[in-house]
């Protein structure tokens, strides 16, 4: 009997050690720097060292945010190192996906076992999307768990809004690695793609916070529609949510077409 979805089980299940290790960074995040809110946040002190930073670095860190549970938590883990992990790894999976395979000469192999080029696609885009949600729900978890503890104050339904976005932020940088890798057959385009989505959604949300003249840079940065509602703190931007998940799925659809339509080792 054939088994169901074999590009899929071998792509996620191949990969397990980094999925544990990426889980572990993650987990290293959320136990070093949450429990530390109770003796720093809210406090005089606190406030003390975000009045003296300049205004534009307190912008450009999210730090303008982390006088409160919620709003530390945002800043910390779901907008800075938490958000840098899930960028790095979901990009790294994208790329090597479909270019890295080619690359390598293994897709080569893959499609002369019969394998549908769309199949490739689709199978290892479902594999990069359940490695994202399963690290995504482990922040969540953490977070849940540390909540009372670390005395965040945080709503469950914001919490789970924040962590939706979140994954979706991450999916968004992945799907633009796999998509280039796709297109061009080759895994570094792809990382650079990713990273780009990446890094410069975080730079245009940092610049576009400094001034009135530069705003319009908002509209360009996921990092913005993903975060600007400060969804910890206040809930989920479900128009957000869609847009970053939609177009991370129209990425693979894109892909899926291109690999259709080229030569494969050209």
């Amino acid at each position: 009997m054939r088994t169901r979805l074999p590009l899929f089980r071998r792509a996620f299940f191949d990969t397990w050690r980094s999925t544990l290790a990426w889980a572990a960074g993650l987990a290293a995040a959320a136990f070093l720097y949450l429990p530390l809110y109770p003796s720093i946040g809210g406090s005089a002190q606190m406030q003390d060292m975000i009045n003296a930073l300049p205004a534009e670095m307190t912008k450009a860190l999210n730090y303008d945010q982390i006088a409160t549970g919620p709003g530390y938590t945002q800043a910390t883990l779901f907008g800075l190192i938490g958000f840098l992990l899930m960028t790095i790894a979901s990009v790294a999976w994208g790329a090597a996906a479909v270019g890295g395979d080619e690359e390598s000469g293994q897709l080569e192999l893959t499609l002369a076992h019969g394998v549908r080029r769309v199949q490739v696609v689709l199978e290892r885009a479902l594999a990069l999307l359940l490695r994202v949600l399963v690290l995504a729900g482990l922040v969540f978890v953490l977070v849940s768990l540390l909540n009372g503890p670390s005395r965040l104050g945080i709503e469950p339904g914001n919490l789970f809004g924040a962590t939706v976005l979140f994954a979706g932020l991450a999916l968004l940088s992945g799907t633009a690695a796999l998509c280039v890798g796709t297109i061009t057959g080759r895994r570094i385009h792809g990382i650079f793609a990713g990273a780009a989505v990446g890094v410069l959604g975080y730079v245009f949300n940092a610049v576009g916070r400094q001034s009135q003249d530069v705003e319009w840079l908002l509209d360009l940065s996921p990092y913005h529609w993903a975060y600007s509602n400060s969804p910890v703190a206040n809930g989920a931007d479900w128009a957000a949510a869609g847009w970053l998940w939609g177009i991370a799925a129209a990425l693979v659809v894109l892909a899926a077409v291109a690999l259709e339509r080229r030569d494969v080792g050209a």
